[in-house]
C-alpha cells in the first residue's frame, strides 16, 4: 500500500461538528477499502488567499492515509461529489511525518507567542504605572476661563 496526505477545505458556514462528520466519512471510505487512516488533523477555520465559490474562509482538514490507489480514487470521487467541500488535494508521499504537522506546530507557536505578549513581555514599553501622573491639561482650563 502507498502513503498519501489528503487535505480538503470545507465551506465556512459549516459547524465544527459537521466538519468532523466530513472527516469521519472520509476515514470510513478509507477503512472500508482496507486502508488505514494514520492521523487526522483539523487545522481550523482559516482565511483563503482568494475567494472560492463566494467563500472567504474555509475549514481545513488533513488525513494521513495508508491505502491502495483504488481507495484513494474512491475517496477523491466522493469528495468531489460532496457540496460542502470546496477544494481538495491528495499527494502521494514517501513517508508520513512523525508528530504534528507543520500547520499544527505553527498554531502552537503562535499561541505561545500570544501568551508571552499577554503574560508580561511588553517589548521594553513602559507600563501605565511607570508614567508620572500629569493631571488635567492646564491650557484647556485656562482657555475655558
Amino acid at each position: 500500500m502507498a502513503l498519501y496526505e489528503h487535505v480538503f477545505l470545507a465551506r465556512q458556514d459549516l459547524a465544527q461538528a459537521q466538519v468532523d462528520a466530513l472527516a469521519e466519512a472520509a476515514s470510513k471510505i478509507v477503512t472500508d477499502g482496507e486502508g488505514k487512516v494514520m492521523k487526522t488533523e483539523t487545522w481550523g477555520l482559516r482565511s483563503l488567499a482568494y475567494r472560492i465559490a463566494k467563500n472567504r474562509k474555509a475549514h481545513y482538514v488533513m488525513l494521513e492515509i495508508d491505502a491502495p490507489g483504488t481507495v484513494v480514487a474512491e475517496l477523491e470521487r466522493q469528495t468531489q461529489i460532496n457540496e460542502d467541500v470546496i477544494r481538495y488535494m491528495t499527494v502521494k508521499v514517501d513517508e508520513l511525518e512523525a508528530g504534528p504537522s507543520v500547520m499544527m506546530r505553527k498554531q502552537e507557536r503562535d499561541r505561545e507567542r500570544r501568551g508571552e505578549r499577554e503574560g508580561g513581555r511588553d517589548g521594553g514599553r513602559p507600563d501605565r504605572g511607570d508614567r508620572p501622573d500629569r493631571g488635567p491639561r492646564r491650557d484647556r482650563e485656562e482657555e475655558a476661563a
